[in-house]
């Protein structure tokens, strides 16, 4: 099984970034695929999920400005951000997991970390 990120890199603040995360060796259209972040210091945390019938659900902090969504024929979840700020700095990991109700499971399947550094 393979996640593979990628996507992040240097933006202004206010600017924009695509990331992406394409998977191999699971049946992709069975999972819920979720994306979390991870800023220096700090636990990684849970910002994005989209379900296998792509019902999304956000954080309050990246909702308005941060867009999950999922092309099950190329295996690939997208996590579309706008109006980045400097607080959004962080290594952003996507997971393969499982939707129960409104609440995210993650599993074993992460992707590796891309990096979004968002300058003031």
């Amino acid at each position: 099984v393979q996640l593979q990120a990628s996507g992040g890199g240097l933006v202004q603040a206010g600017g924009s970034l695509r990331l992406s995360c394409v998977t191999s060796g699971i049946t992709f259209g069975d999972y819920a695929m979720g994306w979390y972040r991870q800023a220096p210091g700090e636990q990684r945390e849970l910002i994005a999920t989209i379900g296998s019938g792509s019902t999304t659900d956000y954080k309050d902090f990246v909702k308005g400005r941060f867009t999950i969504s999922r092309d099950n024929a190329r295996n690939t979840v997208y996590l579309q951000m706008n109006s980045l700020k400097p607080d959004d700095t962080a290594v952003y990991y996507c997971n393969a997991g499982e939707l129960r109700g409104i609440y995210y499971y993650p599993s074993r399947y992460w992707g590796q970390g891309t990096l979004v550094t968002v300058s003031s």
